[in-house]
């Protein structure tokens, strides 16, 4: 089966009990939000939102909030699906064994997309933007954003859907100095494939036309945050994935339409037009602040008959992205590992906000005539990493060799942390990279888009044993002396707030003087934090506060630190500053307010009892 639209796929998973109806009145400031993250967080169902107080549509979300769900939305074209990734990374897979591929062959020439405008649904009817839902998440937000838009743009050298982009990337409906129904904002971060074509259209003076779909079948959403391989078109994919082809026609004035979407917005960003965007709660469980971004010129908005609204909400982790995130694990396997060489697996970790923190496993080959003692093709790979597509926005590698053992699972936070403390040599296996890029939505950095990376790397047999429980007797000087553990190796001591880099400076040169003759055998990681406590709850509190508060080459000290031919390292414990900085962005929180009134439809009568 396939869907052919949105309303198809909330009819199905309704039928099959995936899916409630909110049917009281909700209102799309913080409300429609708070709901969504109750349910995600109760694991529960699929969300349409009968009455979006101030528009006529309806709207849903969650629709991936599990990767049980995800996987039953696609449940007949998902392995189909898995095997043409894995041609596309490895053609000679088809030769080896042609038979396991004749129907996943099938499904792709049966993917093309198909360019006809007759009946389209999407000309149904025409709106603008004030009447479309106007969702706003959190409460420092700029205003209302479509937060699981599908962008759509051409390259203006190479026109045509087979060299366009579809890609994820919010769009700012109203607030800040955008004029109402006129103008919107549009938001992309580094290493995304509009900015290929925005550079384009600069460079020959002309307007980038783009086309923003909203809704659709879900296999279109989920298209436009794949990862996929060079030269797979992300509408080939969605008419594979959704076993059925993208319909699209061009209008008069020259955008693409998607025949099967329920919204279309038409616009144009001219070269060098910005305004200021944001702020914005992000994916990284912080506000992204405002910054002037692309403005888009609105010229239409389109909708199909009985639309539906899709949105998301994104925040600290885990939220519905963590599934969407599964999901294309699901699909992807092992297709990064084969783009660099030596690589056996990596995982962004989600409870860090993705890209803050990378583990890799690779191999150590370049010396198989003797015991490898050092990293050495692990630093290779571990450049190659930071230079691959969007790996390359990471901050903190941690990378160990496969050989060492090979049953380490990358995705056992606790245990690949361990894995790497007990064989790691502090005076020589931490690399950094100074001034370079980072994400756009982290903030730890000295500025937009900017900051630093360290890889450390740990090859061989264990160099220490690590310590479950604080030391007897452990008396660390003032004025950083509460500690808790965190998990084995790694300790958490509170300090008293952020100052100054150049006052923090010195007060830690002095600690570290003070404690470079304590007993730290057993414990090579210290996290500086606001609340210690906090960060030795729970392994996601640890990961969250160490990798998104701090920015390697200004946060990172070491207990008998040096640098000799400009090699940093340090004898004794490596200390991660992870405290809040004067320039971070501010932490998401909920408004308590919101959050009773989502209360009552947990009561009996309300269309949640049972679930929140």
């Amino acid at each position: 089966m396939g869907y052919n639209s949105l309303r198809a796929c909330v009819d199905d998973l309704e039928k099959h009990g995936h899916l409630i109806r909110i049917k009281e009145e909700v209102d799309p400031h913080l409300e429609m939000a708070a709901i969504h993250m109750r349910v995600f967080d109760a694991e529960g169902p699929a969300l349409y939102f009968e009455h979006v107080k101030g528009s006529k549509f309806p709207a849903v979300s969650n629709l991936f909030g599990t990767l049980d769900r995800s996987k039953f939305m696609f449940r007949d074209t998902l392995d189909h699906v898995k095997k043409l990734v894995d041609v596309k990374m490895d053609p000679t897979m088809v030769l080896k064994k042609p038979f396991d591929y004749v129907g996943s062959s099938m499904v792709a020439l049966g993917a093309l997309p198909w360019k006809r405008r007759a009946g389209a649904p999407i000309l149904y009817g025409r709106t603008q933007i004030s009447e479309l839902p106007q969702i706003v998440n959190w409460p420092m937000d700029g205003g209302a954003f479509v937060t699981m838009p599908q962008v759509y743009t051409e390259d203006v050298t190479q026109p045509g859907i087979m060299k366009a982009n579809l890609g994820m990337y919010r769009i700012q409906l109203s607030g800040n100095d955008y004029i109402p129904n006129e103008e919107i904002g549009l938001h992309y971060q580094l290493h995304r494939g509009i900015g290929v074509h925005q550079t384009k259209a600069n460079a020959l003076g002309r307007p980038l036309k783009v086309s923003i779909f909203v809704g659709g079948p879900p296999s279109h959403p989920l298209s436009a945050v794949m990862p996929l391989p060079e030269g797979l078109s992300e509408m080939i994919f969605a008419g594979a994935l959704g076993n059925r082809r993208f319909r699209y026609f061009y209008d008069d004035e020259g955008f693409c339409i998607s025949s099967d979407a329920d919204f279309v917005i038409t616009g144009t960003v001219y070269p060098q037009e910005n305004k200021p965007e944001g702020p914005f709660g992000d994916h990284i469980g912080y506000y992204s602040l405002t910054h002037p971004f692309p403005l888009m010129r609105v010229h239409k908005v389109y909708h199909r008959q009985n639309p539906i609204w899709s949105f998301t909400v994104v925040g600290r982790p885990p939220q519905e992205d963590t599934s969407f995130g599964a999901l294309i694990h699901e699909i992807t396997g092992n297709a990064i590992p084969q783009q660099i060489n030596g690589l056996h697996a990596v995982h962004a970790v989600d409870a860090a906000g993705v890209h803050p923190l990378l583990f890799a496993i690779g191999s150590e080959r370049y010396t198989p005539y003797q015991e490898v003692d050092r990293p050495q093709e692990l630093l290779t790979i571990a450049n190659q990493i930071f230079g691959t597509n969007q790996l390359s926005l990471a901050k903190y590698l941690f990378i160990s060799a496969h050989a060492d053992n090979p049953a380490l699972d990358i995705h056992d936070v606790s245990g690949f942390f361990q894995h790497i403390l007990e064989r790691i040599d502090l005076t020589r296996d931490v690399h950094f990279q100074t001034n370079t890029t980072i994400d756009t939505l982290d903030y730890s950095g000295d500025g937009l888009n900017a900051g630093s990376k360290v890889t450390f790397a740990a090859v061989g047999a264990k160099k220490r044993t690590l310590l479950h429980e604080l030391p007897a007797g452990l008396d660390l000087p003032r004025p950083f002396n509460k500690a808790k553990m965190v998990m084995p190796g790694v300790l958490a001591i509170e300090g008293a707030a952020f100052t100054s880099y150049a006052e923090e400076a010195k007060i830690l040169a002095d600690w570290c003087e003070a404690a470079k003759n304590l007993a730290w055998e057993g414990i090579p990681l210290l996290i500086l934090a606001d609340d210690a406590g906090f960060v030795a709850e729970n392994l996601n509190n640890f990961v969250w506060v160490a990798f998104t508060r701090s920015n390697p080459a200004y946060d990172m000290y070491g207990v008998g630190s040096f640098t000799q031919f400009k090699h940093w390292g340090c004898t004794g414990p490596l200390i991660i500053d992870a405290r809040n900085k004067p320039h971070h962005a501010p932490a998401l929180i909920k408004d308590e307010a919101v959050e009773r009134r989502v209360d009552r439809l947990g009561e009996r009568g309300g269309s949640l009892h049972g679930i929140i």
